[in-house]
């Protein structure tokens, strides 16, 4: 009698256990979203110039005419879509991006702990290197396979700013299945899986790796100036390394149907038509974007996971 009581209360601690993970997983992977839509709401004027300087050229041989392109530079850019478009074309694609933040992000980063622990890799001692490379590269890979649609819809309103092709979100991904069917939604999935990955093996690992390792010197209490510090070295590293794949990713999702047979092809036509520069079209709005989303996200991603 005393063993099946045991054997009982046993269960009930390890069941309340498992719905305490659940739901605190569940809440992490709420807050992650909820923070990336915010930040995303920040900066999507500096990420539509970015995707504008990165599609730029396409298909035209530009090198040695500079002067024949339209958008010169982030400040240049944001300034010309706002007077020949209007203001509000730098924030087309703001709904899609929102819906991009919340399933990517809440996937990529809010099950990121959760992944890295189930790898074995624990908050206390020397941060593993590897082990979060790992849980990264998971947590990416499959944000990109669920939700990719979000992706290509977000880029399309951005490249088309005045002139839409779409009456709105829901809208492009009826006619986008529609009319491209399941291989238009999911155009660049692969690339976007590697970039991705990138992203995140730099953003989430440097910020992890920096921020464990002061923590484990005691260099710095976990308060928001190592959070800023974390994410600004996060946001530089990764736009540095992340750049090409991006400018492909970004040129192949916008492209229609027939104009590049992979996106191997469209890198090697970028090279051919827009020489090695094109793999870091808008590098300084891609550092401002990212830098000052990281700073944003992180910060208030750090505050939420304290409240939950």
């Amino acid at each position: 009698m005393v063993l099946a009581d045991q054997k009982q209360a046993a269960i009930l601690v390890d069941s309340a256990t498992n719905k305490g993970k659940l739901s605190y997983t569940l809440k992490t992977m709420a807050a992650a979203g909820t923070a990336a839509s915010f930040a995303e709401l920040l900066t999507i004027p500096i990420d539509t110039s970015k995707v504008r300087l990165q599609v730029q050229g396409e298909n035209v041989n530009t090198k040695g005419l500079p002067s024949q392109l339209k958008y010169r530079g982030m400040i240049h850019t944001i300034a010309t879509i706002a007077k020949e478009e209007g203001a509000q074309s730098l924030f087309k694609g703001l709904t899609a991006g929102v819906h991009r933040q919340l399933c990517f992000c809440g996937i990529r980063i809010g099950l990121y702990d959760t992944v890295r622990k189930m790898y074995g890799d624990s908050t206390t001692g020397k941060p593993k290197v590897m082990v979060k490379v790992l849980a990264s590269c998971t947590t990416a890979s499959a944000a990109v396979m669920m939700f990719q649609p979000t992706e290509v819809v977000k880029i399309r309103f951005q490249v088309s700013g005045a002139k839409q092709r779409y009456s709105s979100a829901y809208n492009a991904y009826t006619t986008i299945g529609r009319v491209e069917g399941v291989k238009g939604l999911w155009r660049g999935w692969s690339t976007n899986v590697l970039r991705l990955s990138v992203v995140n093996c730099t953003e989430i690992v440097v910020y992890d790796v920096i921020k464990s390792y002061v923590l484990y010197r005691n260099w710095m209490q976990d308060k928001t100036p190592l959070h800023l510090i974390s994410a600004l070295y996060a946001g530089f590293i990764t736009v540095t390394i992340a750049s090409p794949i991006d400018v492909v990713k970004t040129r192949y999702m916008n492209s229609t149907t027939g104009s590049y047979t992979s996106p191997i092809h469209c890198a090697m036509q970028m090279l051919k038509q827009n020489g090695p520069s094109a793999f870091y079209k808008g590098f300084i709005p891609a550092f401002t974007r990212l830098g000052s989303w990281s700073v944003a996200f992180f910060v208030t991603y750090e505050q939420f996971k304290k409240m939950i």
